[in-house]
């Protein structure tokens, strides 16, 4: 087995962006494993809708990274405070949905630092029935990863606050994230230490005491292809939000100056069709409206800027542009 070291960078399309390419250019017959941090970060599965997981206020006013997984399951909140790990290698046809296999080193990383971690469920650690990790695999072309958190110090009420969208609000098929008691590593630990130091242990003890642990260092050449893959997969909003199922939006609020109705079709990321009904008093017809949102991408900021190119006051009169913003997000 030999370690990648990503020099503890923050930024998660980075990091996804190293392991998709360990995965699909490194030594296939080499087992390579990997750790990495974060910023405050939310991650949705593969197979996820995005803007049903995640809170989209909270997102945009704490400026909190969103993008998505090449693995399934559901939708995590990290921020430096999470220590993920994953195990690069060849697939032998017997190790996806073993999460055993690749969790079995970990557990006794963390027995050694006398954290009674188990592996509960189908793919958790769990410690004192609260959990600690959650698991996802992806394959390709006969590798391999297999990845998990470590909830060591993460301000768990962000995690809440990221992850807790509007459940009236979005109505679709994709699959949604099933939340646990949650508990941090670094407040069970015999001896502390910080996540640097953890990191380390960790590596110490999976890496069975090694003086000189086998590392594979990232040249220039890696470095071109991942910022690539970085830039067309993991910051592209089209794979972020724009691979998530259809869905629907309805919100209905009233405001002095109105009851608003307002329902929207969502396929792709880009809003397809739009209703909107109501009591308001405007002198414009709302159908103008309706035309001038459709095909615009269902993102705050793009929807704001339509917003603002015509006089919402002609069509909804004392309602606003905030406040029709504030009800489609």
């Amino acid at each position: 087995m030999i370690y990648i070291d990503n020099r503890d960078i923050l930024d998660q399309t980075l990091n996804f962006a190293i392991e998709e390419y360990a995965l699909t250019h490194l030594d296939i017959n080499e087992t390579y494993l990997m750790f990495y941090r974060m910023t405050p970060t939310v991650i949705v599965g593969r197979n996820q809708n995005t803007v049903e997981e995640i809170n989209l206020d909270y997102i945009h006013d704490h400026h909190v990274a969103v993008t998505r997984r090449l693995s399934g399951g559901g939708a995590v909140y990290n921020d430096p405070g999470d220590l993920s790990f994953s195990f690069i290698t060849k697939d032998d046809g017997d190790s996806f949905n073993n999460y055993r296999k690749f969790t079995e080193p970990v557990i006794r990383a963390l027995h050694h630092l006398g954290v009674d971690a188990k592996l509960e469920g189908r793919n958790d650690l769990t410690l004192g029935g609260r959990k600690i990790s959650g698991n996802a695999q992806f394959v390709t072309k006969g590798r391999i990863y297999s990845h998990g958190t470590l909830l060591f110090d993460v301000n768990l009420d962000n995690v809440a606050k990221a992850l807790n969208p509007d459940k009236e609000k979005f109505e679709s098929k994709g699959i949604k994230s099933v939340r646990s008691r949650v508990t941090n590593i670094r407040e069970h630990l015999a001896v502390d230490m910080d996540i640097r130091q953890f990191r380390d242990t960790l590596l110490h003890y999976i890496f069975e005491g090694a003086d000189d642990i086998p590392e594979y260092t990232i040249t220039d050449e890696d470095w071109f292809h991942i910022v690539n893959i970085a830039r067309e997969r993991y910051r592209n909003w089209n794979w972020v939000y724009g691979k998530s199922p259809a869905f629907n939006v309805r919100k209905v609020q009233r405001f002095p100056g109105g009851r608003v109705d307002m329902r929207l079709n969502v396929k792709k990321g880009i809003i397809d069709q739009v209703s909107i009904f109501g009591d308001f008093f405007g002198a414009g017809d709302v159908r103008d409206v309706e035309k001038m949102l459709t095909g615009t991408r269902y993102d705050k900021d793009d929807v704001a800027g339509q917003l603002k190119t015509f006089d919402v006051h002609h069509y909804f009169g004392a309602i606003g542009y905030d406040d029709l913003l504030s009800m489609m997000f």
